[in-house]
């Protein structure tokens, strides 16, 4: 049975400094794979989309639903994604560098075993999910001081039908109180929409079921998302959690897709 062994009730800070950025990837995961309405036993995708509380999308910057797919379209309440600023001169290519560093560095990762000799470790590897992340610790202190695109925070794989684990792309991170500014020096804000998890309430250890099922009130996913009702439900409150973060899937043929927000897509081909 998967279980969180109360993992959830006892965060009493926001900031959680490096080690935020491999418990965000192992907790995303595991709430992936624990919302029946997004992903199904099997992998199968489902429509999440219904019920959805449509007052949260102020914090999604003008990025829709569709865009990001139904797994990350169920944290909606749970997000702020950075607004696209005007692109200014030089800010593609610099894009376009990042993709490519990334490209190059991670291609004797399409050996997961050669990730795992980096020192990248499978997070969650007793839950089936349709994607995974390998952390890399070390990288992600690094990531909390300066930016590196071929040391990516984690690798991500896909499952297939014959192959395990199916090199799809990297989450690159930082910490949580980075500025804009910070991150538009990494990859450009007028390329790509960074994110960050926001409004969570943690459950009381009586009540951590109810960060599951089809209608959860807790966590990534749940119906909590403000102070008050979090409080009134006994829940431990956090303005944000983790750290910043960003996707980039770089064997996509256009740069949307490069730094999609679709988890639910395929990204490799």
């Amino acid at each position: 049975m998967l279980t969180l062994d109360h993992s959830m009730a006892p965060l009493k800070k926001p900031l959680f400094k490096h080690a935020g950025a491999i418990l965000t990837a192992i907790l995303v995961a595991v709430m992936v794979a624990a919302l029946p309405n997004a992903v199904s036993a099997g992998g199968e995708k489902k429509d999440s989309m219904a019920g959805m509380d449509m007052s949260c999308m102020a914090d999604m910057n003008g990025v829709s639903m569709d865009e990001m797919g139904p797994s990350m379209a169920a944290m909606m309440c749970h997000m702020y994604v950075t607004p696209l600023r005007p692109p200014q001169v030089g800010d593609e290519d610099k894009a376009k560098a990042v993709v490519a560093a990334v490209k190059a560095s991670i291609e004797k990762y399409k050996d997961y075993k050669n990730a795992i000799g980096d020192g990248y470790r499978q997070g969650n590897p007793e839950v089936k999910q349709t994607y995974y992340h390998f952390n890399n610790g070390a990288y992600a202190h690094e990531a909390d001081l300066h930016f590196d695109p071929t040391k990516p925070t984690s690798v991500l794989y896909i499952t297939t039908p014959t192959q395990r684990f199916k090199l799809e792309g990297v989450m690159f991170t930082t910490r949580p109180n980075a500025t804009e500014s910070e991150l538009n020096d990494r990859i450009p804000l007028s390329m790509a929409h960074w994110h960050k998890h926001i409004n969570f309430c943690g459950a009381p250890a009586n009540k951590v079921k109810e960060y599951f099922g089809d209608h959860p009130k807790f966590g990534m996913f749940g119906s909590i998302h403000t102070r008050e009702a979090c409080e009134a439900a006994h829940g431990t409150w956090l303005p944000y959690v983790f750290t910043w973060m960003i996707h980039v899937f770089p064997y996509e043929d256009d740069m949307k897709n490069q730094f999609s927000m679709n988890d639910d897509a395929a990204h490799v081909h």
